[in-house]
């Protein structure tokens, strides 16, 4: 699995597409088939099992996952809201932990943090 990281309108759906994957292959949901899962910082809202649970679930299914950096941004007043926060912090771990790669986009730049970029410029 690839993972990418990074925050808001950084470039985490263009450099998908670089891999060889368009947005038919996108989708919000971990169990229909679809290769890529975009907005995975949205499912510790709904998770109703360990976020350790959850990663495995989704690394199990995907071959790309982007997630956004919320951990970067401002810290909410809401109690809930931070606990969403770290929540996908922890997530984010967990699934860095199982991937083969890592990349984080800043600026619309991929920096690898894991692994290495997959030769031929896709990896379906």
């Amino acid at each position: 699995m690839i993972l990418i990281i990074g925050g808001i309108a950084s470039g985490k759906r263009t450099f998908a597409r670089t891999l060889g994957y368009d947005d038919v292959h996108f989708s919000t949901e971990i169990d229909d088939g679809k290769p890529v899962l975009i907005d995975a910082q949205e499912l510790p809202r709904a998770c109703d099992s360990s976020l350790e649970s959850l990663a495995d679930r989704i690394s199990e299914s995907k071959q790309v996952v982007l997630i956004v950096d919320v951990g970067s941004g401002i810290v909410p007043m809401e109690r809930d809201e931070r606990e969403w926060r770290d929540d996908v912090g922890h997530l984010g771990g967990f699934l860095a932990s199982r991937a083969d790669t890592v990349i984080r986009m800043v600026c619309g730049i991929p920096v690898v943090l894991k692994g290495e970029l997959p030769k031929g410029g896709t990896c379906k």
